[in-house]
């Protein structure tokens, strides 16, 4: 899968960042004072990052905060020419394009709720043509990764060239411990698609109680994404929106101040070539893996003849319990954790089901 945009490298457009680029500041602009005293205090500590706050606050309910409105727009103004930081809030229809631009905010951004839309990414799409503005695209609520593409790729084509991905996490059924999975696969393939596109962790989102923001943040810089979105407020937990996943700037500053900022790229010549010898052995294994299941799978088929003819259903729970008792014993003596194997399982056991149904009713539309 390639994902082809016509886009410029963050350092044309915002110098030399130090890394992680921060976009910081409330979930929702609340007053001119909140905001104000929150954005001294994140210039004190980092100059160079961006503002962010909510003026237009999407609802699932009605008669619930939505945000201050356009006034918001005239405290952003006051933040920017008080402190000189940039400007950014998220905007979700061509008339919040629009008025956006009329105040000089310097950073728009699509968010979870409207890149499900292609209708409304295009609404906005068409009101930045000819614009010279950067955008953010937050992925979708739910893991759509064409959905997120689909998005980016509307934006790019108003032209717009300045432009960066930000990952908040996914809506699932099983969440764990975040409020939205971070699936950090789907960021993987995003930026094995587009390589050269920036992405943008937002660990507040992901999260969602400022506990875990200093995990999720590492993890980021860790898979080389190249900045942060951290929600922050001078008095979090009386915040109008989303107390639970906001950090005072005090906290911001011990957070960023405790990364460890590793480099993607690799200077020495010994350690290089240690790697390289290393992921030649990988790839002989990977290599294996596949013949072996490809050879598991004809079995399946094999299997799934054998029960058509004796007229045995495919599924057989027993015989699947067992297999899954057998895999996790294995994987505790072999030290590899129990959830990992119970997935890979799971995908196995699945493919194997639509071989030997493809074999049982060749003729189900399904298969």
């Amino acid at each position: 899968m390639k994902l082809e945009l016509d886009i410029l490298p963050l350092t044309q457009w915002l110098g030399n960042y130090p890394k992680p680029l921060l976009i910081a500041g409330p979930c929702s602009a609340e007053t001119e004072e909140q905001m104000l005293t929150t954005a001294r205090q994140i210039a004190s500590c980092y100059p160079g990052s961006i503002f962010r706050a909510g003026i237009w606050k999407p609802r699932t309910r009605p008669n619930t905060f939505e945000g201050v409105g356009d006034i918001g727009l005239k405290w952003m103004q006051a933040v920017k020419e008080e402190t000189g930081l940039l400007t950014a809030t998220e905007v979700a229809t061509a008339e919040h394009v629009e008025k956006c631009l009329k105040h000089g905010i310097d950073v728009l951004w699509v968010g979870a709720r409207t890149t499900v839309n292609p209708f409304s990414v295009q609404e906005i799409a068409d009101a930045l043509k000819g614009i010279d503005i950067p955008v953010f695209v937050k992925n979708p609520i739910y893991p759509d990764l064409q959905l997120w593409m689909g998005a980016l790729e509307r934006i790019n084509n108003a032209g717009i060239k300045k432009m960066a991905a930000v990952h908040r996490g996914f809506y699932s059924y099983d969440n764990g411990p975040f409020r939205n999975s971070p699936k950090w696969e789907l960021v993987i393939e995003l930026k094995t698609a587009c390589n050269e596109l920036p992405v943008i962790c937002d660990p507040s989102h992901i999260g969602g109680t400022r506990e875990l923001i200093p995990y999720l943040s590492q993890k980021a810089m860790d898979m080389d994404m190249c900045g942060l979105m951290i929600e922050t407020h001078i008095q979090p937990k009386s915040a109008w929106s989303d107390a639970n996943q906001q950090v005072t700037p005090y906290e911001l500053h011990e957070i960023i101040s405790g990364l460890n900022i590793r480099s993607a790229a690799v200077a020495d010549r010994v350690l290089q070539t240690k790697l390289d010898e290393l992921r030649l052995v990988i790839d002989k294994l990977d290599n294996e893996l596949l013949e072996l299941l490809a050879k598991r799978m004809a079995v399946s088929s094999q299997i799934g003849a054998y029960k058509r003819d004796n007229n045995i259903t495919v599924l057989q729970v027993a015989h699947w319990k067992k297999i899954i008792e057998t895999a996790v014993a294995g994987a505790n003596q072999l030290g590899l954790p129990k959830n990992f194997i119970k997935g890979v399982y799971h995908l196995i056991h699945d493919e194997s089901i639509r071989r030997q149904m493809e074999v049982t009713s060749p003729l189900n539309p399904l298969s």
